[in-house]
């Protein structure tokens, strides 16, 4: 059973979005701020969240963000009435893997939701471990050192690292990457891969800023050089 988190401060909305979406087998929690909400996503570990942009006490764009710094690999549906393209564009930037504008079709609503969730986990399968330079990574219990010190990577970088890892030498694009590691079927204008890449680097690489490992191939995507 998935487990997840609507955060909404509209009663009414968040009345109807629980209910509906235990009707369909979902244990679901509820927060109604933003600093419930985090604190919610801490202690109840969610598969999926779904999130309201506008809330009392801070922006939706912020909870995001911290739940993403945090280390949190749940899924983050956005439910908002902004529906300019910039503010889609920047959810996506910051890690939502899916956005919907009320007012809204409930149906279309609960069928996003299982969408997403569908995606799953990537499967245990490919290379187990991998060793570049002074970083090592086991892709099965999901560690990582740098010089024997452990370092923090999300679940999403520890695939996008597995991903590149894989392919050694091989030009990956983004949407190859938004297919494999995101699951998404249709790809969006947005940043995502870049802003994870970038983080990425800042963990693994010596100098982020000329990466020796993860190297940009302009205007289609990366490559993982283990022995440059």
């Amino acid at each position: 059973m998935s487990r997840i988190l609507v955060v909404e401060d509209d009663r009414s909305i968040l009345t109807g979005v629980r209910d509906n979406l235990e009707m369909e087998g979902f244990e679901v929690f509820c927060a109604e701020t933003g600093e419930a909400a985090i604190e919610a996503a801490r202690k109840k570990k969610p598969d999926l969240v779904v999130l309201d942009l506008m809330l009392p006490d801070m922006s939706g764009f912020d909870i995001l963000k911290r739940l993403r710094d945090e280390g949190s690999d749940a899924y983050v549906v956005v439910l908002t009435a902004k529906k300019e393209e910039i503010d889609k564009v920047r959810g996506l930037n910051l890690g939502a893997d899916d956005y919907v504008t009320k007012p809204f079709s409930l149906i279309e609503f609960l069928a996003r939701i299982k969408a997403v969730l569908r995606r799953g986990p990537l499967k245990d399968e490919g290379i187990r471990k991998c060793r570049f330079a002074d970083v090592d990574v086991d892709f099965v219990k999901f560690e990582a050192r740098k010089k024997g010190k452990e370092i923090k990577l999300t679940p999403r970088e520890f695939h996008i690292l597995k991903y590149l890892a894989e392919n050694p030498g091989k030009v990956v694009t983004r949407n190859e990457l938004l297919g494999k590691v995101w699951g998404y079927r249709n790809f969006p204008a947005t940043r995502t891969v870049d802003n994870h890449i970038m983080r990425l680097r800042k963990l693994v690489e010596s100098n982020p800023s000329n990466p020796r490992f993860i190297l940009s191939v302009r205007g289609v995507g990366y490559k993982f050089v283990p022995e440059p």
